[in-house]
């Protein structure tokens, strides 16, 4: 077993590898065994025993806080549940106190979730410093000078660019600035420690690098500025005695948990969980290794067969998204030609967007390139 290849030992975790090559990462990940089994499993206890189980619900809501915190370096206390990576974003943007004047650094390459609710805040009299992905520190940090909050994605959805949080991260230290990280399109596939990188807060779905359900998330708030950000969602589970139905003491708890304002969604914890377990088991400085290598590959063998790529690419900045096109060639067409190979990515904005997973493997990142060839 040791003299395996990454992709080789966890292969049979991934059924989808026997019916298709699939490159879609970035947008829905196929399950592993580990995790559609531990759903299945709360559905089959449920359909027999309803609730009686109950209290293995709150061990898989649990073991999803440790997992992720496990993951980032942090406290189970600072993770909250959250349905995906736009309610962690909007917690935090609409949780703030704002005051007219304050400033917001924001990016405008960012996806949606990570950018209109920034924007909104322009109606409250929250000036909005733009800048590009691709800015040097220098930029960033003249930017940060005085502003209140600073948010970013730890790798960009279509550039795939990875920002340097430890850099950025500093940078908001220094400037007394928060520090917001979407990292949706990072979290799993490469390392982040809240810690030595100064984040505040960060939001991820589990149903992208994660490879675990969608709908099922985490919010990391640090516990330092717990009291800075107000739940937006206000439920019974928002508060310390939640367990007491009779209560009427509406002190939120004194942990993440403020901001889950009621029943979770319990199935997906249990593949939520199973997904933490299987990637902390293999390690992601193992995961990254392996992703950067296969993005690598098709980064430069794309450019070999003619094909544009999108942003930069290095060891720092690479992670498992790549996208290119073929002047003259529509994108869309490559994809569906691609898909009728068998071969799943997906198009973005006249690109075509390719990111595999560590369980891809080389000898299918190559067949990819052959069938490149031909366009």
């Amino acid at each position: 077993m040791a003299s395996e290849q990454l992709w080789e030992q966890y292969r049979e975790q991934f059924p989808v590898t026997k019916k298709l090559v699939y490159l879609n990462h970035a947008g829905v990940a196929p399950l592993s065994r580990r995790v559609a089994e531990a759903m299945q499993g709360l559905a089959q206890d449920v359909l027999e025993f309803g609730s009686e189980h109950y209290q293995q619900w709150m061990a898989a809501y649990e073991g999803v806080r440790v997992g992720a915190a496990r993951m980032l370096n942090a406290s189970p206390q600072e993770i909250a549940i959250v349905k995906n990576t736009s309610e962690g974003i909007a917690t935090v943007a609409i949780g703030i106190d704002w005051k007219v004047g304050d400033v917001v650094v924001a990016f405008q390459e960012e996806f949606p979730a990570n950018l209109y609710p920034w924007k909104r805040l322009e109606a409250l009299g929250v000036e909005i410093r733009w800048l590009s992905i691709f800015d040097g520190l220098d930029r960033i940090d003249e930017a940060a000078k005085g502003a209140r909050l600073l948010a970013i994605s730890f790798v960009q959805y279509l550039s795939g660019y990875r920002v340097n949080l430890d850099h950025i991260g500093e940078i908001c230290h220094r400037r007394g600035c928060l520090f917001f990280v979407d990292a949706i399109q990072g979290m799993g596939a490469f390392p982040i420690n809240v810690e030595s990188s100064h984040i505040d807060a960060l939001s991820a779905d589990g149903h992208k690098w994660l490879l675990g359900p969608e709908g099922c998330g985490v919010l990391y708030v640090r516990r330092e500025i717990q009291d800075q950000i107000e739940p937006v969602e206000f439920g019974w589970t928002n508060v310390a005695k939640y367990a007491d139905y009779s209560s009427r003491d509406m002190t939120l708890r004194a942990d993440a948990g403020r901001y889950e304002c009621g029943t979770l969604n319990t199935i997906g914890c249990f593949g939520l969980r199973a997904a933490f377990d299987l990637l902390l088991e293999i390690g992601v400085e193992n995961v990254a290794a392996a992703v950067q290598k296969l993005g690598d590959m098709v980064w430069d063998g794309a450019v070999e067969r003619g094909f544009e790529t999108l942003g930069h690419r290095s060891t720092e900045t690479g992670a498992g998204i790549v996208c290119i096109r073929k002047p003259g060639v529509e994108s869309q067409f490559i994809v569906r030609q691609l898909r009728d190979a068998g071969f799943i990515a997906a198009p973005r904005q006249g690109w075509i967007r390719i990111a595999p997973h560590f369980y891809i493997s080389p000898d299918e990142i190559e067949a990819l390139l052959r069938m490149l060839r031909t366009f």
